[in-house]
């Protein structure tokens, strides 16, 4: 049910999968809205050594409940308008411009002629040219090219629009007239070439006739790029930054393949916002057959935005799926929903809601509300929504400070599980934890206070199976160290827990049980540090003895302390319970010993070995556990980093026959064409304990540039028990500098009453120059143009 907090640890709440807001236009979605919540939208791979994590990750909400939880919501600055600058209408007649040329001649004192490397600055715009002739009364230029001139106004030209002529006639102000052979290129990715354009409404308004567009690069020995399309006229608005087509005709290697009979509009590369469809999805999967999605984005001003997508597929399925988004200045949220009627479930109503929130309140506080429901667990995978199998919908409540936490959140569990009925599993649940650490006056030191409450209610009315429950606890920590003779750092340590508990509905309890369990202990380090060869060594022997009465948990249910794990994370705790039901006792002493070498070519090995040896067993721990008996099993760890990408991490678990209970492996590596995070973990069990299965499963995920353009990616999880794959999928990625395509191919293989095996195929194509671009990995084909 729940995980045990560390104490001070500082809260990050997520509630559901949740993106940034806002949406690009045909392309990935970038930011929205000025709220002030903010956290990170995807996992980007960096330079640094990655592990592959052993498990699907719980998230970072406080208590690790195994329900769904996904990136945090958050809001990113508002699009702002663009108006090109213009020249003042009141300014003076006769503000000039900067003229670089190889010559100049005054003709008449009222014609001036420049040539030879012409470049003109006015009012933010350039012109690069080979001759201009400028009328003195009117002011009009008439220029002979080549001719480059960027868009006025324009901070960065080279990432704006650039426009590229043969000859044509401007105004003054270098913004309208008639360029003929021209080639517009806007933000370096959309090419326009016309053979006549005409710019007017002071520079805003941009019309190609005979046009031919394309992102794609040409080569004069062949001029047919790769897709382009051809329109009567074209019309790039450079305020609102849309492109209007008339009669466009789509071509893939000049062929015709698309045509339409009206105006088209699009937006053009600087777009991060716009309302209009997203690039189709094709889907075929073993339960739905082939299918596409088609969304449609809808923006509600800067700060809110709606999609629809249809989702059709061959006589199978009928889906309409909505996702709502929206972001204050305080506060944002998303909704995704679907509605299906599929073959499947024949003549049933399908469909799922997830949908969360995010409030800043006064004095730091964020207010969190949460909702997931679904008619099926099947509905999820076969609609390829999320692979959780448990859903968790009410409201959290959380600040945190330099030296204070508060944790509320108030709730209801639902299992799409076969195994387990919802009737007699803890549906509705409730949890307040506070905390706060300090010095204490007199004796020195940090502690840490904590109080928490817990209740849980099974909504059967039946005895034991339907058990409700109610927890009050309050714990103190107390920890003082000290340095002694010869570098040795030795620490006092204290503590007391609480509890009071409220049983109901089993008989084979009291309803009114409480304890206390009070802790002290000394705890001695020596950290030795040397250096040889330019590199340096570090190692540390601790060994640390403690006691608490020995007490019998046998009056209080376990409830949240079944699963104990054993590492070098827990190897110096007081306490190897997870949750509060259970508790360490006896007299015990962590002994353990770290080495770490640093070289100074940058890679790094340490090791780390301990193990817990105790005067009495500890009945809580299961028999023939790590930590049963009165010694533990040895534990090793080693972890390795390269500096460069590699990490390797292993650890393991063995008694002094040798014998290994638990090995855990884990290896990451990331490079710019290679990108690797792995993980095997193998439990020996216990064939008469179905709680403890013998486990040896292997998760993998790797990325790779297969060639120039070409990525791939492959993920696996297998179970060598079982001599079977858990799921599989390949994707490939083919990136140039106009199109991207994606591909991929993926296998569920589990399956039980309500969920079936399925092979799902998808494929979606995305032409540049129309939105922001994606930032994938991996290079991006270019044509090599050979003269």
């Amino acid at each position: 049910m729940t995980t045990r907090v560390l104490k001070g640890w500082a809260l990050g709440l997520a509630l559901l999968p949740g993106m940034a807001l806002g949406q690009t236009m045909l392309s990935q979605d970038p930011g929205l809205g000025a709220g002030s919540l903010g956290g990170p939208s995807t996992f980007r791979w960096t330079d640094e050594a990655a592990l592959a994590p052993t498990a699907d990750p719980l998230g970072n909400s406080i208590l690790g409940d195994r329900t769904p939880d996904a990136t945090p919501l958050r809001a990113a600055a508002p699009d702002t308008n663009v108006t090109l600058p213009a020249r003042p209408l009141d300014g003076p007649r006769d503000d000039a411009a900067t003229v670089l040329a190889d010559s100049m001649v005054l003709q008449g004192d009222q014609t001036l002629i420049a040539a030879g490397g012409v470049v003109v600055w006015y009012q933010g715009a350039r012109l690069v040219a080979s001759r201009i002739v400028v009328d003195g009364p009117s002011g009009d230029l008439t220029i002979e090219g080549p001719i480059h001139l960027s868009r006025p106004g324009a901070v960065d030209p080279d990432a704006e629009a650039i426009l590229i002529a043969d000859s044509g006639q401007l105004d003054r102000e270098l913004q309208d007239g008639i360029i003929r052979g021209a080639r517009l290129v806007l933000a370096r990715e959309l090419q326009l070439a016309a053979t006549e354009l005409t710019r007017t409404g002071n520079g805003r308004t941009t019309t190609l006739r005979q046009v031919v567009a394309s992102s794609c690069q040409i080569c004069a020995s062949d001029p047919t790029p790769l897709w382009e399309i051809r329109a009567r006229s074209i019309t790039h608005d450079a305020e609102t930054r849309l492109l209007t087509f008339d009669h466009p005709q789509f071509r893939a290697w000049g062929i015709p393949l698309a045509a339409a009979p009206f105006t088209v509009t699009a937006p053009d590369p600087t777009v991060e916002r716009r309302t209009g469809f997203l690039r189709p999805e094709f889907r075929t999967t073993s339960g739905l057959g082939f299918g596409i999605k088609l969304p449609y984005f809808v923006t509600l001003g800067d700060h809110a935005d709606v999609t629809v997508t249809p989702y059709v597929s061959a006589s199978r399925t009928r889906t309409l799926e909505l996702r709502y988004r929206q972001a204050w200045s305080n506060g944002v949220t998303e909704w995704n929903g679907a509605v299906s009627r599929d073959d499947i479930e024949a003549g049933e109503t399908r469909g799922y809601v997830f949908g969360n929130a995010l409030v800043d309140l006064p004095r730091g506080y964020r207010l969190g509300v949460q909702v997931q429901a679904a008619s099926d667990r099947g509905y999820l995978l076969d609609y390829d929504i999320t692979e959780a199998d448990r859903l968790w919908s009410g409201f959290t409540v959380e600040r945190v400070t330099r030296d204070k936490l508060f944790f509320g959140r108030v709730g209801n569990y639902h299992s799409l599980r076969d195994d387990e009925d919802n009737s007699t599993s803890p549906a509705q649940v409730a949890d307040v934890i506070w905390q706060r650490s300090f010095s204490p006056r007199y004796i020195g030191g940090q502690a840490a206070l904590e109080w928490s409450v817990h209740a849980h209610r099974r909504p059967s009315d039946q005895d034991q199976v339907g058990r409700d429950m109610a927890r009050a606890s309050v714990g103190l920590d107390w920890r003082r160290s000290e340095i002694l003779a010869g570098g040795v750092v030795g620490a006092a340590l204290a503590g007391i827990d609480a509890d009071i508990y409220r049983i109901a509905q089993d008989s084979r309890f009291d309803d009114l049980v409480a304890r206390a369990d009070p802790m002290v202990g000394v705890e001695l380090r020596w950290p030795l540090i040397g250096g040889r060869d330019g590199a340096t060594h570090l190692v540390e022997p601790v060994a640390q003895i403690l006691y608490s009465p020995s007490g019998n948990d046998d009056d209080i249910p376990n409830e949240d302390s079944r699963l104990v794990e054993f590492d070098e994370g827990n190897l110096f705790s007081d306490n190897r319970f997870p949750g509060w039901d259970a508790r360490e006792g006896g007299l015990r002493a962590n002994l353990g010993v770290t080495w770490t070498r640093m070289d100074p070519t940058g890679w790094s090995l340490a090791l780390t070995g301990g193990r817990v040896l105790r005067a009495d067993p500890e009945p809580a721990f299961p028999e023939g556990s790590a930590l049963s008996g009165t010694r533990s099993d040895w534990l090793v760890a080693a972890q390795y980093d390269s500096g460069t990408g590699l990490a390797i991490a292993n650890r393991a678990l063995f008694d002094d026959g040798l014998d290994m209970s638990r090995n855990e492996l884990r290896l990451g590596w990331l490079r710019n064409d290679l990108q690797l995070s792995a993980g095997h973990l193998w439990l020996d069990g216990d064939d008469g304990n179905p709680e403890r299965p013998t486990i040896s499963e292997l998760a993998a995920n790797v990325g790779w540039q297969i060639r120039d353009g070409w990525w791939g990616s492959a993920e696996t999880r297998y179970d060598f028990v079982a001599d079977r794959a858990q799921r599989a999928s390949l994707d490939l990625t083919y990136r140039n500098e106009c199109l991207t395509v994606d591909m991929g191919v993926s296998r569920r293989f589990t399956s039980s009453d309500s969920v079936r095996a399925e092979t799902s195929l998808g494929l979606s194509v995305r032409l540049g120059g129309f939105g922001t671009q994606e930032d994938l990995p991996g290079t991006v084909a270019r044509r090599s143009c050979i003269r």
